[in-house]
């Protein structure tokens, strides 16, 4: 399947992009577009485009949305959606001392990738390295 979503990924959509490959669809495809307003091709699914099914619903992002649409179950999943949320949206209270970091470290991927495609190949491993931290505990 193919999926799109804006161009310039950051924190959500690197974690989005790396749930979808890692849980949703294995052999995912990725489109990026610009944010101007441009059509989304046809035959792909949306994710993090306002006013999409797949998009920041209440106080949740993407990824939030995705493990409910999906019905992902592993309890690791849960807290990393919890720290995409503080990262990617203003909140009045901080929990999650990793957001911060791990908004910077998604923005910094960005700035040192050729393009989306190598940010998303980067944002796959940063992901997958916390939530095999987070699966490991605090030991």
């Amino acid at each position: 399947m193919k999926w799109v979503t804006w161009e310039n990924i950051g924190v959500d959509r690197m974690g989005c992009i790396w749930l979808i490959r890692r849980w949703i669809d294995p052999n995912a495809e990725f489109l990026f577009v610009p944010v101007d307003g441009i059509s989304l091709p046809k035959g792909a699914k949306p994710f993090d485009i306002p006013d999409t099914r797949y998009s920041h619903h209440g106080n949740h992002c993407t990824f939030h949305t995705l493990l409910k649409e999906y019905n992902v179950q592993d309890p690791i999943l849960s807290p990393i959606a919890s720290i995409i949320d503080e990262a990617d949206l203003v909140q009045e209270i901080n929990i999650e001392p990793i957001a911060p970091g791990l908004d910077a470290v998604c923005r910094g991927i960005r700035r040192i990738s050729a393009d989306d495609y190598e940010a998303l190949e980067r944002g796959i491993l940063l992901y997958e390295a916390l939530y095999t931290e987070l699966s490991a505990g605090s030991g």
